[in-house]
């Protein structure tokens, strides 16, 4: 059963259209991310599904019914802002208490399932602070028990980690996930931050100018991006400009670019199709030094001669980024082993990825 299903619904502000006629729905228990860069439409999004905004035209159903004629309060949903917006006069207990007196839950039950929340945010004893007496990652914690403290039809989180350190983030975005998991919140979450959308969410829609860009798995929305602002937003990428089709097969077909260098790909039969980018990322790339003689031409493999230009070690990644003869540079990541100490500026090495490993469009 779809919990939320929105039709054909746009927005415009002047001549913008903030959402462009977009149409989405999400299964009941299921985490959506809804993700892309600023001013794609994802808030716009969020707050038409809220209530705080009105949709120009299209549908919004909540539980099979529209809700376009109702207002925030009267919807069903549970909301955790950027900012939490907790109520500085009023107490944890207080503040995650505060939204079921405007939802038809008895007094004599608030206490119970205040205790049960806090337990369930693992702030059991807290109830009597303050929220200026907790750090961030605590007050994230007490306005996502606000939020699902009615047991709302669909939970709104819109932008919930951003206002922490990178550390907390990364830790709290575990205990979202197993929170959301552990009550079967159906969920939509609104992020710019494509690890947070890619860990979180079931599913992910990325949203460009307005539109719909693409819908998948977190698996098949990096591995296979439908366009090339997709592959571009979702990941790092290195890029060659097709110029041409030196060799085409039902096993593959060979590139010329704008390199002058040939590049192996998976696409078969390329000659009646239009092919202008080629994207491989950079993880997918093996850097080889002190190669022995007769091993560059692999069979199903690219082997670009390069020099390295740089080398950053990056915790457990080291990002090495090399230059082509023609000036192009790619950035290869791979795992900082000690091995790795070895690959310094300067150094003559070979870039090698696999055929399957290129995307093309």
């Amino acid at each position: 059963m779809n919990v939320l299903e929105l039709r054909n619904v746009t927005k415009k502000y002047g001549k913008l259209a903030a959402v462009d006629d977009a149409s989405l729905n999400i299964e009941k228990g299921k985490v959506l991310s809804l993700l892309g860069p600023s001013g794609c439409g994802k808030t716009t999004t969020l707050r038409i599904i809220a209530g705080f905004t009105s949709p120009d035209n299209g549908t919004v159903e909540i539980a099979g019914a529209n809700v376009g004629h109702l207002r925030p309060y009267e919807r069903n949903v549970g909301l955790l802002f950027q900012d939490y917006a907790l109520f500085p006069h009023m107490t944890v207990a207080q503040n995650v208490a505060y939204g079921m007196r405007y939802r038809g839950t008895p007094r004599w039950a608030v206490p119970a399932r205040v205790a049960q929340m806090l337990s369930l945010v693992r702030l059991t004893g807290m109830g009597d602070r303050y929220p200026k007496q907790l750090s961030g990652g605590q007050q994230q914690r007490v306005a996502l028990a606000r939020a699902l403290a009615t047991d709302p039809q669909i939970v709104l989180l819109d932008e919930p980690l951003s206002a922490l350190d990178a550390k907390l983030r990364v830790e709290l975005r575990v205990e979202l996930k197993e929170i959301l998991s552990s009550v079967g919140a159906t969920t939509i979450v609104v992020t710019h931050d494509q690890e947070e959308a890619l860990s979180l969410g079931d599913e992910v829609v990325v949203m460009n100018g307005g539109k719909i860009a693409q819908r998948g798995s977190p698996t098949q929305i990096y591995a296979e991006p439908a366009d090339k602002f997709v592959a571009e937003f979702i990941g790092r990428s290195n890029w060659f400009h097709a110029t041409g089709v030196t060799q085409s097969t039902g096993n593959g077909t060979t590139f010329a670019t704008s390199d002058s260098v040939e590049i192996r790909t998976k696409l078969s039969s390329a000659h009646n199709v239009s092919v202008r980018d080629l994207c491989v990322r950079p993880e997918s790339i093996d850097l080889i030094h002190n190669m022995e003689s007769g091993a560059v031409d692999e069979p199903n493999y690219n082997v670009l001669a390069g020099t390295v230009v740089d080398v950053s070690l990056l915790g457990a990644d080291m990002h090495v980024v090399i230059e082509l003869p023609s000036k192009n540079r790619l950035l290869v990541v791979r795992k900082n082993i000690m091995s790795s100490r070895a690959i310094r500026p300067g150094l003559p090495v070979h870039a090698r990825f696999s055929a399957s490993d290129v995307l093309v469009f």
